[in-house]
């Protein structure tokens, strides 16, 4: 559950209209006493056009699925103007805390998975908070595997596939009870296809979690593992302003937020469990403390991932993701986990975590607000900034180690 500093209760929703972020917005922001100087992120990329078998064969609707212009899986331009609003949104209000300069080009470091989508929303990023300053990206070669994004991929950790699936089910109490708990959200799924099948308009029968073939994963079948690629299209669909409906009933915000429980059930799965929450951030996790604790760098340090990366470390750190027009756990396109790292007049270093996003009503209006919720760290205090070393202690100690 998110539980709300009151240092900072008075930012919870915080909105920046326009991209301006004004003095008094920044003030209810910053704890009482202490100065921002240095920001670590982790990031969703932004909307992009479905992937290659998000929606399974064999799923049926009323109406044929609209025509997506941008090809599959990549950013769309409609994506990457909300990365922008958002970009300009996070560089008024570091302006405002005193973090980045009103002028001239900010020290800002950017790396993103080597996927083209997370690359350009990189990119979009990069040149709308620092337009005139070209900004670097960096990112291996398209394609090949990265590890802090991917680390059962690239098989950067001592992965035990079969104590993952045991921990899994603990979790979630076994396949079967995930898609019990679920079962309103399928029946809304069905409504929404309006294929007029009694028995269901998503191919997904039996469900089933097993370890994969190479040991290196975990493979999932039945409904959830079906119908959340599908919840997923549909608030792309939306968020990019293309027609909502596929002929069963009208979608809107109210709809896509109740279908997004489909989304974020499949995270309880692949990147919410302790085991696997652990596991997939084994690299980034690292990435971000060194970040936080080193002695010089960047003053915003940006990774740009996937929304297993930034499922995966709201559960380890011990968060639920809350936003406007979300299912909860259901990670925002663009959206982002802020820590924020601070100092005293003594220079004692503290933290505090918080989590950027757009709605998609906002997306789709092209809006230039964003939304900032305030989160706690359980471990840290209820009421007070985190001391660093405390922060950076709960964090690591859940790390796994890396594979050599």
């Amino acid at each position: 559950m998110t539980i709300i500093s009151s240092n900072v209760r008075a930012a919870l929703a915080l909105i920046l209209l326009g991209g301006v972020a004004t003095p008094d917005m920044a003030a209810a922001a910053r704890p009482a006493g202490l100065t921002l100087d240095r920001v670590v992120i982790l990031m969703r990329h932004g909307v992009r056009a479905p992937l290659d078998g998000e929606v399974p064969d064999g799923t049926r609707t009323a109406r044929p699925w609209p025509h997506w212009t941008t090809p599959e899986s990549e950013l769309t331009p409609h994506g990457a103007q909300a990365l922008a609003a958002e970009a300009r949104a996070d560089r008024a209000a570091w302006v405002a805390q005193g973090l980045l300069p009103a002028t001239g080009c900010p020290a800002i470091r950017i790396r993103t998975n080597s996927s083209s989508r997370t690359i350009a929303s990189g990119a979009a990023y990069a040149k709308a908070i620092a337009p005139d300053c070209a900004l670097a990206v960096d990112h291996n070669p398209i394609g090949q595997v990265d590890a802090l994004f991917e680390p059962l991929r690239a098989r950067a950790t001592t992965f035990d596939a079969d104590a993952a699936v045991a921990d899994i089910n603990r979790f979630t109490g076994g396949m079967d009870a995930l898609v019990a708990r679920n079962r309103d959200g399928l029946r809304l799924l069905d409504t929404v296809l309006g294929c007029g099948d009694r028995q269901g308009c998503d191919p997904g029968r039996t469900a089933r979690l097993t370890p994969s073939a190479d040991g290196h994963g975990i493979d999932l079948t039945g409904p959830i593992r079906t119908a959340s690629g599908t919840a997923q299209v549909l608030l792309l669909q939306y968020a990019e302003g293309l027609p909502p409906s596929v002929g069963g009933m009208a979608v809107d915000g109210r709809v896509l937020a109740q279908l997004g429980k489909l989304h974020a059930a499949l995270f309880d799965v692949y990147s919410r469990s302790p085991y696997m929450a652990a596991h997939q951030s084994a690299a980034f996790g690292r990435h971000m403390i060194d970040a936080l604790t080193a002695k010089d760098g960047a003053k915003v340090d940006m990774l740009v991932g996937h929304d297993t990366n930034v499922t995966a470390l709201a559960a380890l750190l011990g968060f639920d993701l809350v936003a406007p027009g979300y299912a909860t756990n259901d990670a925002a396109p663009g959206g982002a986990v802020l820590i924020n790292r601070w100092h005293d007049p003594a220079g004692k270093a503290f933290v505090t975590v918080t989590y950027r996003t757009q709605s998609p009503d906002q997306i789709r209006a092209h809006a230039a607000a964003v939304t900032v919720t305030p989160v706690r760290v359980p471990g840290c205090p209820a009421d007070a900034p985190c001391p660093l070393d405390r922060f950076v202690t709960l964090f690591g100690q859940k790390l796994p180690p890396l594979a050599n």
